[in-house]
């Protein structure tokens, strides 16, 4: 077990730290790495991070246009031709569904998010929906199979 104290580093792995501003013998003397003039060659020099010399910044030069609404409700949506698809592939014999049983089949990604149920594709089955909208395509193909949307 001697051999551990003898390992060394591999050749060129390992460099120096550049010392800075400590006499001209370090090779970075002088000026110190920071050219002849300017703000930033003198000591205590700063600016803010975004700030460019007095060119027009970057967030002023971009253009602004658009506007978000923070009340727009961003739905969950879901067709009817889904959950026909889920119902003709064995996944679930339910033909109750609300926000628990759509996400447990993978229909939606979270259960705390608004759902609406679009009209989109054939219905052959009854079904009793739980959810928070629904297009008025999609309540006449539910209404149609003797089925029930009600609205949360």
């Amino acid at each position: 077990m001697d051999f551990l104290s003898k390992l060394k580093y591999a050749e060129g792995s390992r460099k120096k730290k550049k010392r800075v501003g400590r006499g001209e013998g370090s090779g970075h003397g002088g000026q110190a790495t920071r050219g002849m003039n300017g703000q930033m060659s003198r000591s205590g020099a700063k600016h803010r991070a975004w700030f460019e010399g007095g060119q027009m910044p970057l967030q002023r030069r971009v253009p602004k246009y658009g506007f978000t609404s923070p009340f727009k409700i961003y739905y969950q949506v879901i067709n009817v031709s889904d959950l026909q698809k889920v119902i003709e592939t064995k996944k679930t014999n339910e033909t109750e569904f609300n926000s628990e049983v759509l996400h447990k089949l993978g229909l939606i990604k979270s259960k705390n998010k608004p759902i609406k149920v679009l009209g989109n594709g054939n219905l052959k089955i009854k079904v009793n929906l739980e959810v928070n909208a629904c297009s008025n395509s999609a309540k006449e193909k539910v209404e149609a199979q003797g089925g029930t949307i009600k609205l949360v």
